[in-house]
């Protein structure tokens, strides 16, 4: 969990023991509060001390048990600010893969250059239809989501339609390691891979290759984006984590410039993708 995130949970969790504390009708001890509302003393200790994210009822609740209603405006836009930092995969696939790709694709479209660093798979944006199934089948197997795997691939292809559109830069890095991760049957992923080098010649995409023996200016770790200059993007297995602020985004860059220095273009590029096609055992 980020540390601005668990931080801004700790910070409501101080503005809800103030409330506690001051309630018009006389201070309540944790005890009392946790009887009013019918829930465990731990469940007031942990949303006190920041070790449990409130939700929009129990900030409710709160409020009424203390006295305090006009309380609530506030403590949500507190709330509301770090989830919208924090993307849960367990909250965004409650309906699925499909939906957040559509969200994908609404970022993407008003999007004019894309910075992105993949070290474990294809890059989505790159991925071929059977290639991209199985990812989503696997991680719906992971996280226990509901299967659209079909309906997710039919958005993700959607998007791909903007590599085709001028105007627009997508500066993609890769981890030679992706090319040869067998999340598919190697004959998938032969035809992921020829893929690979199908759109390598086109105007729009910057596809960069860091090769397992190259040097690294920093270690190779989880995969990002840069949508323009107003969002940075990360990935982990629990949540997305999405970053507006100058700050963030400014280090996400530096970071991909520096993979940059370690990777390869053009017909470099294209022969370490060769090698990877030629390893595959394939019948």
């Amino acid at each position: 969990m980020s540390t601005d995130y668990q931080q801004a949970r700790v910070a409501l969790g101080v503005r809800l023991r103030e409330l506690r504390i001051a309630r018009p009708g006389g201070r309540l001890t944790g005890t009392q509060l946790a009887q009013r509302l019918g829930w465990t003393h731990s469940k007031i200790y942990k949303l006190e001390n920041g070790k449990q994210t409130a939700t929009p009822e129990d900030l409710r609740a709160w409020v009424d048990a203390t006295e305090q209603p006009e309380a609530f405006d506030e403590l949500y836009a507190r709330l509301k600010g770090f989830e919208s930092q924090i993307r849960s995969w367990r909250r965004q696939l409650a309906s699925g893969h499909r939906p957040v790709q559509e969200n994908w694709n609404s970022e993407i479209v008003r999007t004019r250059v894309i910075h992105t660093w993949q070290q474990s798979i294809i890059e989505g944006m790159l991925q071929t239809a059977d290639y991209a199934r199985h990812i989503f089948t696997r991680y719906a197997e992971l996280r226990k989501s509901p299967r659209d795997a079909d309906e997710a691939v039919r958005a993700r292809l959607r998007r791909q339609e903007l590599l085709y559109q001028p105007g627009r830069k997508f500066r993609i890095i890769m981890w030679e390691a992706a090319l040869h991760a067998l999340v598919c049957p190697p004959s998938v992923l032969a035809a992921q891979l020829d893929r690979l080098i199908g759109v390598n010649g086109l105007d729009t995409v910057e596809l960069g290759i860091v090769p397992l023996n190259a040097s690294l200016k920093i270690p190779a770790a989880n995969a990002f984006y840069v949508l323009d200059d107003r969002v940075a993007v990360t990935e982990d297995w629990h949540a997305e984590l999405w970053l507006e602020d100058e700050e963030s985004i400014t280090l996400y860059l530096s970071v991909w410039n520096m993979l940059r220095q370690s990777a390869v273009y053009g017909t470099e590029a294209q022969n370490v993708i060769n090698r990877a096609r030629r390893s595959l055992c394939l019948p």
